[in-house]
Formats: C-alpha cells, sequence, structure tokens
C-alpha cells in the first residue's frame, strides 16, 4: 500500500482541526517488551514466532515456557521496551495486542498531529486476501492509543543490532517502546515522525 492511502486513512480518525504532522507504517520492535497492564488476564492467544526464536527454542531445550520464550526473545533481539505495569509503553503495547480468536494480519500505523500521537490499527485481512481485502481493511483503520504529545519526552531514530531504522519513543513517565521497519523498506517515515514530536 502506498503512503498516501495511509495519509487518507488516518485523516479520517483526526478531530475536526487537527493537523496530521507525519505518518508511518511500522511494527513493534522485536525482544522484550514492556508488561501488560494492571487488569484482567486475557486468553492466551497464538504468540507471534519468528524463524529464529523457534530455531532458538530447539537449540535451547530450556527455552520452552513463557520464561524461555522471553530469554529466546532478549538473545535474539535485545529489549524493544521498558516500562512498568500501567506506565505509558506498557498501556500501549498491551493496546496494539488485545487477545484475538483470529489468525488476520493488521498493519500498526504511528500517526503524531498538531496535539497528539495516535496509534492505529488497520482491520483485519487474512494472509494473500488481495487487494479488495486490503482496500476494506484500511477503511476499517481505527484509532487503538492516543497521548498528548506532552507525554512524549522523547523520540529518535537509531542503529539496534543490524537494523538501522528503529524508532525509540520515550514517554513523561520513563517509559519506553521501540518500532521498527523491515530493512528493505526506507527509514525516512520514521525520521518523520520522530522530527514532527521534537519540533
Amino acid at each position: 500500500m502506498d503512503e498516501s492511502r495511509y495519509r487518507e486513512a488516518i485523516g479520517r480518525l483526526v478531530e475536526p482541526g487537527e493537523r496530521v504532522l507525519a505518518q508511518a507504517k511500522a511494527d513493534v520492535g522485536g525482544g522484550l517488551t514492556p508488561p501488560p497492564p494492571p487488569g484482567p488476564t486475557p486468553t492466551a492467544g497464538p504468540g507471534r514466532r519468528t524463524v529464529g526464536s523457534v530455531l532458538l527454542n530447539v537449540l535451547l531445550p530450556l527455552a520452552t515456557w513463557e520464561r524461555g520464550d522471553r530469554l529466546v526473545d532478549l538473545i535474539g533481539w535485545g529489549i524493544a521496551g521498558r516500562g512498568t505495569p500501567g506506565s505509558a509503553a506498557s498501556r500501549l503495547h498491551g493496546a496494539m495486542n488485545p487477545p484475538r480468536p483470529d489468525l488476520q494480519v493488521r498493519e500498526t500505523l504511528l500517526a503524531v498531529t498538531d496535539r497528539r500521537l495516535l496509534v492505529c490499527r488497520t482491520g483485519g485481512v487474512k494472509l494473500l486476501a488481495g487487494r479488495d481485502a486490503e482496500e476494506r481493511a484500511l477503511a476499517e483503520t481505527e484509532v487503538a492509543w492516543a497521548v498528548p504529545r506532552a507525554e512524549v519526552a522523547s523520540a529518535r531514530v537509531g542503529w539496534h543490532r543490524l537494523n538501522p531504522k528503529r524508532l525509540r519513543l520515550t514517554f513523561a513517565d520513563g517509559s519506553w517502546l521501540a518500532f521498527t521497519v523491515p530493512i528493505a523498506e526506507s527509514g525516512a517515515p520514521l525520521r518523520a515522525v520522530a522530527a514532527a514530536l521534537a519540533a
């Protein structure tokens, strides 16, 4: 999908008079993330697995339960965020990962307006669903989490292991969460988000 279609989807979600300054399609970085916010324990859904984490689980027989999975994430990817349960990073990560009974793909869109940081999620599509399904999913985009710009203490793009395209959002409470784009994609949208938050 091209950036103009993302811009249109986000434009439908802002308040009257609110201007979108920058947007980027991104995913939470791989690695350890902040614990979930306090509340009812969600029903465990299918976890996101990578070939690397599966291979490390095979090579490290102790890494077959939740703590082991977190060890594999730490070894393979490092740390993708920090914060106490209920911190801004914890709430953001929790909002992006609600329990879902289906195996549909959803895109994450970051948007900076003159008032807020928005984290949006597109509707779900099945793998290889086709262009019509993608268009429908884009039309179903909704705000998953939003915070006033003043709550974002800093935003910077820098190197992390082999990926130079990693946006780290640090919040006023000291918690932080990282977002990345695939190595093959441009990091310019992430840099635009960081610049808009710094302005």
